[in-house]
């Protein structure tokens, strides 16, 4: 019988060779000085050969175990053999059907047309919050009392719409198991109502007239870099989302036209903002300063990068603004949509083409980025010198529409 001390004191050979145990167990020790546990048996008269692992991480005492385990297989007229091959292969199954899998392979399909962020959101609420208690399990076999259990530690850490964001995104993730064989209904549907209804919480934004003049007086003011100073004007001027504007790139820029083209973001359509006289000569302004580069608004550490996401936010709280209550960023859009339709009369359909918004039509289209073209070019010069006078604190008259 092998011995722990003999099985330590055994050396690499030229060629491999073999220490004998008993009952058909050996140690195969290779040139290389790897030691193998191996178990020699015969079925259907046939000699076969069971790897039992490598020493020190299997123990004699461990491969002994194995051995017997093996010969109860064999007193029951199975092949040892055969049967791990089977284990192995369950265990595959069931990782490759596991959570974790089956949403990684979803995020693939779903993100293609979605944005990075967006993405990379989802993903972070699902490795934090999901993974690390169902990631593991088989799709199938999770229960929707397990789901609300992860979900609700969610709420209790007063993060309600991240909760409901999660769920969503389970459910999509079930949905796709149903549709690829992996599971066979989608447990969240008997979760509806099992989370308080979430607060819709809209962007801070003016919609006040007299409001909206004393921040565009406080713009003006601004003493920050040129470039924010820049983004910061256009803001109200072009209503476009703050990734949006940040992002721009020169070749979307036509200054002979006075129009910007580019893709949004959240619907991967393209987008034509018509540029009032005033929008025109700030894009020209920048120009002189980052038209050699790709970005209109660089990056302040590096100009090959777009400008920070977080800079036109942080401009307005250094102005004095709360950003969470008063006017962020993408306020620009609520005020812009609120102004324009209440005070300069325009027509809803209009405004709605200009945010780049689906706005299907009577035939059923959806958002062309020229349609209403000339309306919205009068619109954008309108609105702008409308700023001007609201900022100069003239009497402002409503637009009136071809």
């Amino acid at each position: 019988m092998l011995t722990v001390t003999a099985i330590n004191n055994a050396k690499p050979k030229d060629k491999p060779y073999k220490l004998a145990d008993e009952k058909g167990l050996y140690l195969f020790i290779q040139a290389s000085g790897s030691k193998l546990f191996r178990f020699d048996y015969r079925f259907d008269g046939k000699r076969k050969t069971l790897a039992l692992g490598s020493f020190p991480d299997v123990s004699l005492a461990d491969a002994r175990n194995r051995r017997d385990d093996a010969r109860k297989l064999l007193a029951n007229d199975t092949d040892p053999s055969e049967t791990k091959k089977a284990v192995k292969a369950s265990k595959n199954g069931v990782l490759a059907n596991s959570f974790e899998v089956v949403a990684r392979e979803w995020a693939i399909s779903y993100f293609t047309n979605k944005s990075a962020s967006h993405q990379e959101r989802t993903m972070r609420r699902l490795e934090n919050y999901i993974f690390p208690w169902l990631g593991s399990k088989p799709i199938s076999e999770i229960t929707a009392p397990q789901i609300l259990e992860v979900i609700k530690r969610i709420e209790n850490l007063n993060k309600l719409e991240t909760a409901h964001r999660t769920l969503q995104a389970t459910s999509q993730i079930f949905r796709h198991a149903v549709q690829t064989g992996r599971a066979l209904r989608d447990p969240t549907i008997d979760l509806r109502g099992a989370l308080p209804a979430p607060v819709v919480k809209h962007m801070a934004a003016f919609t006040e007239p007299k409001q909206i003049a004393e921040l565009l007086r406080a713009i003006d003011g601004f003493t920050g870099s040129f470039t924010v100073q820049c983004a910061l004007r256009l803001s109200p001027l072009v209503f476009t989302r703050p990734s949006e504007l940040r992002t721009a790139k020169w070749a979307d820029v036509d200054l002979e036209a006075n129009e910007w083209r580019y893709k949004v973001s959240k619907t991967k359509t393209m987008h034509l903002v018509p540029l009032s006289t005033q929008a025109a000569k700030l894009f020209a302004d920048m120009k002189a300063l980052s038209g050699h580069g790709e970005f209109v608004f660089q990056g302040g550490h590096d100009p090959k990068k777009p400008m920070s996401a977080a800079a036109i936010n942080a401009a307005l709280q250094r102005m004095g603004y709360d950003t969470q209550k008063d006017i962020t960023a993408h306020g620009f859009r609520a005020m812009a949509r609120t102004i324009l339709h209440e005070r300069l009369n325009i027509d809803p359909y209009i405004i709605e083409h200009q945010l780049a918004h689906k706005v299907p039509d009577a035939l059923g289209a959806a958002y062309n980025r020229t349609k209403f073209i000339e309306q919205r070019t009068a619109m954008m010069q309108a609105w702008a010198d409308y700023l001007d006078e609201l900022k100069a604190g003239a009497k402002v008259l409503p637009f009136k529409q071809a």
